[in-house]
């Protein structure tokens, strides 16, 4: 398990659909495969490097062929589930927080969500507010090397403000299969690391560190070319050649420990592939914070 570099729980475990301290569903909804992992234990929690709680991952691959279909029927799915995980509705608002750095494309999916989601606070005070719209603030953060604040604290310091009935956490996701690049959406009520998909690991923003529910939401962008390579190695290999599992792991390991190790690969059409996930994300959390809005003035609002 150690070796394989992934945010994907569905990777962290798997074909082991049997795993002690873990429940596995799989299913499939309007061509959309979802799998849903529950990590009870402590104990499964530390051989898969994942916190105890829910990961439901949704994956589509027509989104790979740009099917306008297959993007609104993940939206409409996506915001189902936010709404069946978000704590029931009051008067305080939702946070969405768009983790990332908008310089880097692989990495600028959480402020591209920012900017089209849809932010209601303000206006919700005005004598012309419309009736039915839940309250909403957003904010992109940036990362700790531009503003020299850490992501935590700023967000910590607007929960103390705002009060917010649940934080949404939007990020970029290393996946171990390159398929699911773009392709593939999890979700998971354990909140988030920033920076974890690419070993640059910060402070957690989850429950206990801010005092609300977090929820994440996050799409894989990019692949180690340790993994890679171990994937080019098993295509090639011959029926002669050791080319059994334990091999490969052995590889990757090997791998890991080098400069190669540290190199993460992403799709050259990365900047259309972020920008229609954004895209998508957004819509599902859109339609999950604002029911009373139909998808055509959901869509109206986001362009």
């Amino acid at each position: 398990m150690g070796a394989v570099r992934t945010d994907l729980a569905m990777e962290n475990l798997g074909c082991n659909s049997s795993f002690p301290g873990v429940d596995v569903h799989r299913w499939e909804e309007s061509d959309i495969q979802l799998s849903e992992v529950v990590i009870r234990t402590e104990d499964a929690a530390r051989q898969l490097g994942k916190p105890c709680g829910n990961y439901l991952t949704l994956e589509c691959r027509l989104l790979c062929e740009h099917d306008p279909d297959a993007r609104l029927a993940m939206a409409n799915l996506l915001g189902e589930e936010l709404s069946r995980m978000l704590a029931p509705s009051d008067e305080a608002p939702v946070l969405v927080v768009g983790l990332g750095n908008r310089g880097v494309t692989p990495d600028s999916l959480g402020p591209a969500t920012i900017d089209k989601t849809l932010v209601t606070r303000h206006m919700l005070s005005g004598d012309y507010a419309r009736s039915g719209l839940k309250s909403v603030c957003a904010i992109a953060p940036g990362v700790l090397g531009v503003t020299g604040v850490e992501t935590v604290e700023m967000v910590e310091s607007l929960a103390h403000k705002l009060h917010p009935r649940a934080i949404l956490c939007i990020d970029s996701l290393a996946a171990r299969d390159s398929g699911r690049i773009g392709c593939t959406v999890q979700i998971t009520n354990t909140g988030i690391q920033p920076g974890s998909g690419v070993g640059n690991h910060r402070k957690a923003l989850t429950q206990d560190s801010l005092g609300v529910e977090v929820i994440a939401v996050g799409v894989p962008t990019v692949v180690y070319a340790a993994t890679l390579a171990r994937d080019a190695f098993a295509l090639l290999a011959t029926p002669e050649s050791d080319s059994g599992e334990e091999a490969l792991a052995s590889m990757e390991r090997e791998l890991l420990g080098t400069e190669l190790g540290n190199l993460i690969v992403t799709p050259r059409d990365i900047d259309a592939i972020v920008k229609d996930c954004a895209t998508l994300i957004a819509g599902g959390i859109n339609r999950a914070l604002q029911p009373s809005l139909s998808d055509a003035e959901i869509a109206q609002m986001m362009d």
